[in-house]
């Protein structure tokens, strides 16, 4: 144990399947500013083999190893450690995710000091190595990207956010298939009036999917995961109501995230396909949220999908 501790400011948990998966995300843990008031939190479906971590422990407030029942889907782990936590705020992170040096700091002073209940980072592309990396990256945080104002915002990331914990814990047992896919946690923050503030000055490098196999089954396995969420509460009605505009979602996606992906586009050099690449990957969504909503997807779907968030690094060159 670190013999100058002091109970955490923060605490951040990170589901992995090994120790070497997290590695690289532990080093950068390590250069935050605020270091020493974190807790972290790894969680994986056996924890001697994050036992290499220990060496550690005297970087950080806390540092613990725990069991989760799976990984799969990710929302387990994730809603595992925020019960574990024992800072008053919280920050879900990634295998392929990493915090610039002053990032903790800046989202924890914003949210203590604006009371807001949730913070998202400002987005960079870890990888900006081609058109299959940006779109991949404007497809899924070009709303976030570090590009855009300071603001507050109706929708954050459901993971690589710092949150208030008691915010999450509010939420019960539904906090872990909130955690896994889809816009339920946006729904159950929303009906309990919580705040969101976009913090583009704490910033985030987020690796992103660029081969072109991966990239298209990753983006279909994503609105399938969507839909077949979705299906399994939804009434016949209303998922009809869906599959007849499934040609739609592409145009509807691609017109949410418009005004930010514009910004970036003005202040970064994006190759020149970039733009069509987006509405291909929001098509190809769209036609695994279609599968989903007709009853498609299983247990060897969900598990491709988290070989791909949690071996990310495998699917980047």
């Amino acid at each position: 144990m670190n013999s100058s501790f002091r109970p955490p400011e923060l605490s951040v948990v990170l589901p992995t399947d090994t120790y070497e998966t997290i590695e690289p995300v532990l080093t950068k843990l390590r250069q935050q500013t605020i270091a020493l008031g974190i807790e972290v939190i790894l969680v994986a479906p056996f924890a001697k083999t994050l036992a290499p971590a220990s060496r550690y422990e005297s970087d950080f407030a806390a540092l613990r190893s725990i069991e989760a029942p799976s990984i799969v889907p990710l929302g387990i782990p994730r809603a595992t450690g925020i019960r574990a936590a024992n800072a008053p705020f919280v920050f879900v992170g990634e295998t392929h995710s990493f915090l610039h040096n002053d990032a903790a700091e800046k989202l924890l002073a914003t949210a203590v000091d604006g009371g807001w209940d949730g913070v998202t980072p400002g987005f960079e592309n870890g990888n900006p190595n081609g058109v299959m990396s940006w779109s991949a990256f404007l497809t899924a945080y070009g709303r976030w990207s570090a590009t855009g104002p300071a603001s507050e915002i109706k929708e954050a990331p459901l993971y690589d956010t710092l949150y208030r914990r008691e915010v999450l814990m509010e939420i019960g047992e539904e906090l872990a298939p909130m955690l896994s896919f889809g816009d339920d946690l946006r729904r159950a923050l929303q009906a309990r009036g919580r705040r969101l503030y976009f913090c583009p000055t704490a910033r985030i490098d987020h690796l992103n999917i660029a081969r072109v196999r991966p990239w298209l089954h990753e983006h279909f396995l994503i609105g399938l995961m969507i839909g077949s969420q979705r299906a399994r509460s939804w009434p016949w009605w209303r998922r009809f109501g869906y599959i007849a505009g499934a040609w739609l979602i592409p145009l509807i996606l691609f017109r949410r995230c418009w005004t930010e992906v514009q910004q970036a586009a003005k202040a970064l050099a994006l190759p020149a396909t970039t733009l069509p690449a987006v509405l291909l990957a929001f098509t190809v969504k769209a036609a695994g949220e279609l599968v989903g909503y007709l009853g498609g997807g299983s247990s060897k779907d969900l598990t491709a999908m988290v070989n791909y968030e949690v071996r990310r690094i495998d699917y980047i060159a």
